[in-house]
């Protein structure tokens, strides 16, 4: 029989380690309850143009520096045309065309699909993100949009800016909802 340089306790050491260094950081992201969307929204109020007040940085907007909207359109196959334009550093216009769809055909209307990459591709669900609405004033003003993994939040409005009371608003709906409100970025 082979003998072992280790009793096999000893062995197992390095695996226990790594369960105890793993076992707090899978244990904070079950205890935050799900992310929570707004029961419904009005498709047809919602589309239009919304400008960009706030957001987490994300990869796919590092070079939009200003005027960043996004442009809902509603089209006959159910689906919603979204443009998404920003100014770079050097003036020109950068814009982003996709495709929005219902997360699930029999609803509810504020989880949305989203996806901008070519259409022969969109058969993948990779390429389609959540757009979540989590928080809309009544007159369809404002709005919080998020996702369930608390990687990306946006504050849109109708217009360029948002009075404090409502931006106050949509933060604490954001905290409340376990995102870090911290990395929120305010856009001029």
């Amino acid at each position: 029989m082979p003998v072992s340089s280790s009793p096999s306790h000893l062995r197992l050491l390095p695996l226990a380690a790594a369960l105890l260094i793993l076992t707090p950081a899978l244990s904070a992201q079950d205890a935050q309850p799900p992310v929570v969307a707004v029961d419904h929204i009005d498709l047809a109020r919602y589309a239009g143009t919304w400008h960009e007040i706030a957001r987490f940085p994300n990869k796919f907007q590092d070079k939009c520096v200003a005027e960043t909207t996004a442009t809902y359109e509603l089209l006959d196959d159910g689906q919603i045309r979204v443009i998404n334009q920003c100014r770079l550093a050097d003036g020109t216009v950068d814009t982003a065309e996709g495709r929005a769809k219902l997360a699930d055909k029999d609803g509810p209307t504020s989880k949305l699909k989203v996806r901008f990459a070519p259409r022969i591709l969109s058969w993948l669900p990779s390429v389609w993100g959540d757009y979540w609405v989590l928080d809309i004033t009544d007159d369809y003003s404002a709005v919080l949009v998020g996702e369930p993994k608390r990687e990306y939040l946006w504050i849109l409005a109708r217009t360029a800016e948002v009075s404090d009371e409502v931006y106050d608003r949509l933060v604490a709906t954001a905290a409340a909802q376990g995102f870090a409100v911290a990395n929120l970025r305010r856009y001029p």
